[in-house]
């Protein structure tokens, strides 16, 4: 797992009245002299795991084929999963949805052609080199669509918490900074607004199952984590 903190700039607030850049609230900023800054902090991650959807879709004319055509196809991925190591609790498998399908005339009732049947699978890539085998798994066995592919990482508490601290260092900074160049003694802190940010994991679109252009797209991917915090110091005249 690597991974590298990237400063970013932002906009900052120095005032000696009331200041709510960046603060929720008139009413709580401070009556004395002060600095608001916004520091922010990112690290870029690189996914050591993944989750991924797909789906088997028939069509017949029977709803009794169209189901058991879906079901083999799903039970026979199901079993090279776990002949591939794949441990149960990491796969999950949906209930059969089963409708039928009409044509619509003009003119004159619907004309029933068919019944579509599908069902989902979802599975937990512990290990990510494992990815392409249980594609390659999903292919042989029928399975004719990817609804997505999620890249994540393991350790996300660890990367967040750097994050967290580049935010801080990065608030800290600016406060200094404006403090100096305003020729003024940068005092302590006097209050920190903070909300935990969420970090998305890299999603890859839809697709259907007929070739494998896309499968190795996800090898240089990364993930980029960000949090932010907002600092209110006070500031010696």
């Amino acid at each position: 797992m690597k991974f590298a903190p990237k400063m970013l700039a932002t906009s900052l607030t120095l005032t000696a009245a009331l200041s709510a850049v960046s603060f929720p609230s008139l009413a709580d900023s401070p009556s004395f002299p002060h600095i608001s800054t916004t520091g922010y902090g990112e690290v870029i991650a690189t996914p050591d795991m993944a989750t991924f959807s797909v789906r088997v879709v028939e069509s017949t004319m029977t709803a009794e084929q169209a189901k058991n055509t879906v079901d083999k196809v799903v039970t026979g991925f199901l079993n090279k999963l776990h002949q591939a190591g794949v441990e149960e609790a990491s796969v999950h498998s949906s209930n059969l949805y089963l409708s039928p399908q009409y044509h619509y005339p003009k003119d004159g009732k619907p004309e029933l052609v068919g019944y579509r049947a599908s069902r989902n699978v979802t599975v937990q890539v512990n290990e990510l080199a494992n990815l392409n085998e249980y594609m390659d798994i999903a292919i042989g066995e029928g399975i004719n669509q990817i609804d997505n592919i999620q890249l994540q990482v393991r350790d996300q508490a660890k990367y967040q918490e750097q994050a967290r601290l580049e935010a801080i260092k990065d608030a800290r900074s600016k406060a200094k900074s404006l403090a100096s160049g305003f020729e003024r003694e940068l005092g302590d802190v006097w209050r920190v607004d903070y909300n935990a940010q969420s970090s998305q994991p890299v999603l890859m679109r839809s697709m259907a199952m007929d070739a494998r252009t896309e499968s190795n797209s996800y090898e240089d991917s990364t993930i980029t984590i960000r949090d932010r915090v907002n600092v209110i110091y006070q500031i010696e005249e």
